[in-house]
């Protein structure tokens, strides 16, 4: 039997606009193989800005 949370991931969000890595997020490796993007706020730029997920 599988333990919880045995396929979930931390991965860090990186802004598309001035590379700041903003947010940390755990993610289903298992069922999500594509990389994420979100729209999320940005700090730095002061707006929202589509974050990507680093490698």
């Amino acid at each position: 039997m599988a333990k919880k949370g045995e396929n979930r991931e931390n991965i860090t969000l990186k802004c598309t606009v001035c590379n700041e890595k903003n947010y940390r997020t755990p993610k289903n490796k298992k069922n999500t193989t594509t990389r994420l993007e979100l729209n999320k706020y940005c700090s730095k730029c002061q707006k929202h800005t589509v974050h990507k997920e680093e490698k």
